[in-house]
């Protein structure tokens, strides 16, 4: 099913693609899923669940609800970048940008809003949904998006998928999150960060970010993909990473 959803926090319309399993619906509801970047993903992840379920015993993965968050193909690049990253009093750019610094950024508070004040509210009261049972999925900057989520609002998912996180964003910043979100207190949260073993400094960055989290108590996993680039690596990894959680 899909579905036009204004979100009157980013002032922007996004496409919402629904997948509901066949599958008997459990007591307390269906697992969900939310996908980023929905236009690249949904589809895929759709398929994931929908052709492992039909072999659950072998698979080990449990039908869940997939729910992808699209913005609209023209504007898809500038809206990422507003939208899935943090506000800060200011920025700095990578020298391999070279010109190409997005014009907008800093949206990732409105764009949380919008998750939590609309989309989810819109998902429970329409699908048997598990409110107490949900996913985020990311890649790239989306996988920023949901380690700054994890990071500053933990109790919105219980779970977290972050594939090739942009981490380098802003020097570092979400580095420093995590020394902070691990002081505090501990975490029961579960992350699975993926990355291609082709993608150089993000595959660095990755693992530096499992190896804090996991020193200091993390449930995180780790997993890199032989000779899997930033293209290839969700494709390669997205299956692995949804049995993991479907098992937690």
């Amino acid at each position: 099913m899909s579905s036009g959803l204004h979100s009157s926090h980013t002032n922007y319309t996004y496409t919402i693609d629904v997948f509901v399993p066949e599958a008997a619906c459990p007591e307390k509801g269906f697992p969900v899923i939310y996908i980023l970047d929905g236009l690249s993903y949904f589809e895929f992840a759709k398929k994931i669940i929908e052709l492992q379920c039909k072999n659950e015993a072998k698979t080990m993965m449990k039908p869940a609800i997939i729910v992808g968050i699209n913005h609209n193909k023209k504007t898809m690049r500038k809206r990422r970048f507003h939208d899935f990253t943090a506000p800060a009093s200011s920025y700095i750019f990578p020298e391999r940008m070279n010109g190409r610094e997005p014009e907008e950024v800093g949206g990732a508070d409105d764009f949380r809003l919008f998750m939590e004040k609309e989309l989810k509210p819109y998902i429970h009261n329409h699908y048997p949904a598990n409110m107490n049972n949900q996913t985020l999925f990311g890649h790239s900057l989306g996988g920023y998006y949901a380690l700054w989520n994890l990071f500053n609002h933990r109790n919105d998912f219980s779970k977290y998928i972050a594939l090739s996180p942009s981490i380098w964003w802003n020097e570092y910043e979400l580095m420093k999150m995590a020394d902070s979100f691990l002081v505090e207190e501990s975490i029961n949260k579960a992350l699975f960060i993926g990355v291609g073993e082709m993608e150089g400094y993000m595959a660095r960055d990755a693992k530096n970010m499992n190896e804090l989290l996991s020193r200091k108590g993390m449930r995180s996993i780790f997993y890199e993909a032989a000779e899997e680039n930033h293209a290839s690596v969700v494709p390669t990894v997205l299956s692995r990473a949804f049995r993991y959680i479907s098992n937690l």
